[in-house]
């Protein structure tokens, strides 16, 4: 039998606090396992900061809108000046995001990432837009490598600045789920028509004008890309700096709920940089987006939430923020069988 290399000093160190992790999860006051993706998710976050205390006190949700040279091309059913006017809602405190934040008692913020036309002046947002919306992605690239590089460093740095132990992120821009089909596409060397889904609400004429069009946008590359490749040809500067976003908060030992289809394209895009920061990710929900289910499959995840969701923004991120809290409460507050002066298993 081949000897096993030894284990490194950090290898050893994970490998120890595992153990007592396991061994506290155990001895709390219930049946081994009978807490089932709590107890899963308790472990995650504990290893992650590496801990037996784990602090789940707060969540952060930054949402970042961006526009699309795409949604020219019709392949949303809304225009895309509804890219700009959902910016204002959210800064008015008016859409579902705004609602559950409040509800959850999450912190919100909100990052115009390149949203079209003249900048928009507000207090409580953060500009960090690269231009005003892509290039059109299926004539060309959406933006040039600077571009790209620029916003993964913008969200890198948002990122990894975040004060909360858990964050979220969101996406809003009209032709978003198109672009995030062809990245997905381009990431996995998946047919894009089978990634292809409604999006905002398109009907079965507008389905299929949809997938014409990101078929023909698909042929202009190589059936794969690299990340950085496949996010300049097609990406929006928002899913973009999710992505860079993903990065730096798991670089912090952050925990990053990912929401739907939009952020778990951005997420594939920042494990295929950083492969390592697959420890920090927990994926929220699985979309109705008929594209996240491959999307999900090829990166070996289970979601913890199956609500029929498909309206971004962060709010599937945002609902599966009270399991993080429990998690984190499981492992803290309650008792063990020694402590709570309980008979264990015979």
């Amino acid at each position: 039998m081949p000897q096993q290399p030894e284990p490194q000093n950090g290898d050893a160190l994970n490998i120890a606090l595992e153990r007592r992790l396991q061994s506290l999860i155990d001895g709390k006051t219930k049946p081994v396992g009978s807490l089932g993706r709590i107890e899963e998710l308790a472990m995650q976050v504990a290893k992650l900061q590496g801990t037996l205390r784990p602090d789940t006190s707060s969540c952060g949700l930054t949402l970042f809108a961006g526009d699309h040279g795409m949604a020219s091309a019709g392949v949303s059913a809304y225009p895309q000046t509804v890219t700009r006017q959902m910016l204002l809602n959210f800064l008015a405190g008016g859409a579902a995001a705004n609602a559950f934040s409040d509800a959850l008692g999450v912190s919100m913020q909100v990052v115009d990432a390149g949203v079209a036309g003249e900048p928009v002046e507000h207090p409580a947002l953060l500009s960090r837009r690269i231009r005003g919306g892509t290039n059109n992605a299926i004539e060309g690239p959406a933006m040039s490598e600077d571009e790209c590089s620029a916003a993964l460093a913008t969200g890198e740095l948002l990122g990894a600045e975040s004060r909360q132990p858990v964050v979220a992120f969101g996406d809003m821009g009209i032709g978003n789920t198109a672009a995030a089909s062809l990245v997905a596409a381009k990431l996995t060397g998946t047919d894009v028509a089978r990634l292809t889904g409604r999006g905002a609400g398109l009907d079965d004429a507008g389905l299929e004008r949809k997938r014409t069009l990101l078929e023909r946008a698909a042929v202009r590359t190589a059936p794969q890309l690299e990340a950085r490749d496949a996010l300049a040809e097609y990406a929006g500067f928002e899913l973009v700096m999710i992505a860079g976003a993903m990065l730096g908060a798991a670089g912090a030992r952050r925990l990053v709920l990912v929401d739907g289809f939009i952020c778990t394209a951005a997420a594939l895009a920042a494990l295929r940089i950083e492969p390592s920061i697959g420890s920090a990710l927990v994926f929220a929900h699985r979309s109705a987006e008929s594209g996240h289910d491959p999307l999900l499959a090829a990166l070996d995840a289970q979601p913890l939430l199956d609500l029929g969701l498909r309206l971004g923004e962060g709010t599937g991120a945002l609902l599966a923020w009270p399991l993080v809290q429990a998690a984190g409460a499981f492992l803290r507050d309650m008792a063990s069988f020694d402590s709570a002066g309980v008979d264990g298993p015979a």
